[in-house]
């Protein structure tokens, strides 16, 4: 990659959302094609990793601010919009039609001669998702301006970083079987990365009279259940068993999708809405205007160079270690416990204490679901190479594993509950800790957690209580 011209006013170009996976890969084709590229972002530090970032001018500034967007636009003759809400915040087609509306003025202010948008291919005639929704509404706000704009609609964009892409990816490596919705045998047109930003590039330079929308696909439309299948035989692993159910709402789909891959729920809503619907291209009269060397990247060596630079899954690693670590905790602590002893039976016990059945069953379960938020956050800390934080939780855990094993010791060897109580309110506020870290880290792992703090929390109050009904007992 060479540094842009800077001295040719017809080759200035602006790409919002920069930072993301599609404009961080649409930036350098824009330079290697010969554009002075300007981009816009919220934090100038968010592209601090970027190969390409001495090569560009940066602006910071907010889509949804009429005075950043002038200044960012000022001198600019084509416009990249890359910008959506992936939230589930209920305002979020508001802020993306006002951010258009914004937009689409300041562009028309400035002169700049194209505007072109990425949204979704989508039916004419179904009732989209919210957010498949919000995104043909932009669309139509930039066609609906003075300026010339291009809406490039594509469905599943192949290539590593791309939140559709992990999603086909962890559905199939983490899961031997899953229970999915019916969309799963919906027809798809995916798309290579590569592809995408070639033709996102190419539609800058469109005629000034044309303002439309464009289907972009690769070749071959497949189901998503097709998709998992080829994906599995790519990467050598076996496909998971499917099985299609009737009722699964895109909300449920998307906390199941949110547990099981790396993908929040909150972000999952939109891809699994997208879903619902088939989305296959209806034309490929881009081609018309957009020279596309060769054939479009095929489906099988899309996914096979995305994997080439893919991190691992470090999950089923930290699963399993998490897994022996608790696993380990639970045998001492159950090899601890006596409670057909001689000293357990001649205690007072308060009345309120859960039948004796309740506490291994509760046990194991949060035993459990330890094992699972403590694998969750790890992964999480792996994939941004945070090997300080990682650390630091691994000692959470294991302090607070030593912890709830020595309240074992404490109340049924040593016989000493006084003491037991006061070392289970420090586990209570162990347990309370790693919820917090974890919720930063993955918030569906935080949840998870605030049962086992919660039990915690209720042995130290029953510990309490036994040590008070008896003060002399040693």
């Amino acid at each position: 990659m060479t540094p842009a011209p800077t001295d040719d006013p017809d080759r200035t170009a602006l790409v919002t959302g920069a930072s993301g996976y599609i404009g961080g890969h649409l930036v350098p084709k824009l330079l290697d094609a010969g554009w002075s590229v300007r981009v816009l972002t919220r934090h100038a530090d968010s592209l601090s990793d970027k190969p390409w970032r001495g090569h560009v001018d940066v602006v910071e500034g907010d889509v949804g601010s009429t005075e950043d967007m002038v200044r960012a636009l000022r001198g600019i003759r084509a416009a990249w919009y890359l910008v959506h809400s992936m939230d589930d915040q209920p305002d979020f087609a508001r802020r993306d039609r006002e951010a258009a509306q914004a937009f689409a003025d300041a562009a028309e202010q400035e002169g700049v001669q194209r505007i072109v948008y990425l949204g979704g291919i989508h039916p004419d005639d179904e009732v989209l998702s919210p957010h498949l929704a919000s995104r043909v509404e932009v669309g139509r706000t930039f066609l609906d301006s003075k300026v010339p704009t291009a809406v490039l609609q594509a469905a599943v964009v192949l290539g590593d970083g791309s939140a559709s892409f992990d999603m086909l990816r962890y559905l199939t490596s983490r899961l031997p079987a899953m229970v999915a919705p019916k969309w799963l045998d919906n027809r798809i047109q995916p798309i290579a990365i590569d592809d995408v930003t070639t033709l996102l590039a190419g539609a800058g330079e469109l005629p000034d009279e044309i303002n439309r929308t464009f289907d972009i696909g690769a070749d071959e439309v497949l189901t998503y259940r097709e998709m998992i299948q080829r994906f599995a035989k790519v990467v050598g692993k076996r496909p998971p068993v499917m099985v299609t159910v009737p009722v699964l709402t895109p909300r449920l789909a998307s906390h199941w999708v949110g547990l099981v891959t790396p993908i929040s729920p909150g972000l999952a809503k939109p891809l699994v809405g997208s879903l619902v619907h088939e989305v296959v291209v209806k034309e490929n009269d881009l081609l018309q205007y957009v020279p596309h060397e060769g054939k479009f990247t095929s489906f099988d060596d899309a996914v096979a160079e995305a994997m080439k630079g893919a991190a691992p899954d470090t999950l089923p690693r930290n699963l399993l270690y998490a897994g022996a670590a608790v696993a380990a905790c639970a045998v001492v602590g159950s090899l601890a416990t006596k409670p057909g002893s001689n000293w357990y039976k001649g205690l007072d016990l308060p009345d309120w204490q859960p039948p004796a059945i309740a506490f291994p069953v509760v046990w194991t379960a949060l035993y459990a679901d330890l094992a699972v938020s403590t694998a969750a956050t790890l992964t999480s800390l792996d994939r941004d190479d945070s090997p300080d934080k990682r650390s630091a939780y691994v000692r959470a855990v294991g302090g607070n594993l030593v912890l709830n094993a020595a309240w074992s010791w404490l109340f049924w060897r040593s016989k000493r509950p006084a003491l037991a109580t006061l070392e289970c309110a420090a586990l209570t506020l162990s347990s309370i800790d790693l919820a917090r870290r974890s919720a930063k880290r993955e918030p569906l792992a935080g949840a998870a957690l605030v049962p086992y703090a919660a039990w915690c929390g209720f042995a130290t109050v029953l510990s309490g209580a036994i040590a008070r009904r008896n003060p002399r007992r040693k």
